[in-house]
């Protein structure tokens, strides 16, 4: 090999080593990596586990094709976690999108203090979900807690929060619905990008302040509207610690969500395969009623190029 080559060849694997592909590929290896082992590798394996009678501990999983499946048309507590994890995202969505709008609306006036109102309002989404705070709720809600407190204090009587099947589920959702601060600031963000002169000529035009934001600030903000619905829509559907942790699924499964419910067949009752043909079942009803808002979208969402 002559010098000339060998030059060469440094020079070839040089451009290698610190062209834009390279040192793209290096730094997108790390996620890459973390994706097909803790993601995609899981996701295949949880796949062909529903098909089986799979356990934690056994040393081989059993075929037994769509048994799993088949299964849960006659499990009356699958059925059960279905609806109230529904009615858990029907409620909390809706009433968390509708008060971190109202909170980003007020919170984007012009005042010195706006940034610490937004930070003290986004730190609830920071450890809403921890488990510190699950067990704060479950003692606010308790029969001698702050709300019978407050209720007693009025002159009613206490409330029997998670001990009534009807009134156990409200709790959660309101915890839920506290922990608005990641909607909020997204929607702080898009309610400044709505230019000021859309306001100027509706106010010119007579509009009070109700109009102008039925008028102007909902239709610009329906993209980001759309994109929040979307996200919490899909955090609801997964909901589990506070379920977990304030009433532990009782009483008689009334606070059962789903994703609790998929929990303790695979760590409890150690079905690891029933478990996985219900996440797909899951993921199979997230991924319908995302394609819903999706098409429904075209309805309600404003897009200045389609204007």
């Amino acid at each position: 090999m002559t010098a000339q080559t060998q030059q060469l060849k440094k020079k070839t694997w040089s451009r290698f080593l610190y062209s834009d592909e390279t040192v793209g590929h290096v730094f997108a290896f790390p996620f890459i990596f973390g994706f097909i082992c803790f993601s995609l590798i899981p996701i295949v394996m949880s796949f062909y586990y529903a098909f089986t009678n799979y356990s934690l501990g056994s040393k081989q999983a059993t075929f037994v094709g769509a048994e799993n499946f088949t299964r849960l048309l006659s499990d009356e507590i699958f059925w059960k976690s279905l609806t109230k994890t529904l009615q858990y995202v029907l409620f909390s969505v809706p009433l968390k999108l509708t008060f971190a709008l109202l909170v980003a609306f007020v919170l984007t006036r012009s005042s010195k203090m706006v940034t610490l109102y937004r930070s003290l309002y986004y730190l609830p989404s920071l450890v809403g979900g921890s488990v510190a705070v699950a067990l704060v709720w479950k003692q606010l809600f308790a029969r001698k807690g702050l709300f019978n407190s407050i209720l007693v204090d009025a002159g009613l009587s206490r409330i029997n929060w998670f001990g009534d099947e009807a009134l156990a589920i409200y709790p959660l959702i309101l915890m839920s619905v506290w922990q608005f601060g990641s909607s909020m600031i997204i929607f702080a963000a898009g309610l400044k990008e709505i230019p000021e002169s859309y306001y100027e000529a509706a106010e010119i035009d007579g509009a009070n302040g109700v109009k102008r934001f039925f008028y102007i600030t909902l239709p610009c903000l329906s993209p980001i509207i759309l994109y929040n619905l979307i996200m919490q829509t899909i955090s609801a559907f997964m909901t589990f610690t506070q379920a977990f942790i304030i009433t532990g699924g009782g009483p008689n499964n009334s606070t059962m969500l789903y994703a609790l419910y998929v929990y303790n067949q695979a760590f409890k009752y150690n079905n690891m395969g029933y478990a996985c043909a219900m996440s797909w079942v899951m993921l199979i009803v997230m991924s319908l009623i995302t394609l819903i808002i999706f098409k429904t979208s075209k309805m309600w969402v404003f897009s200045e190029s389609e204007s």
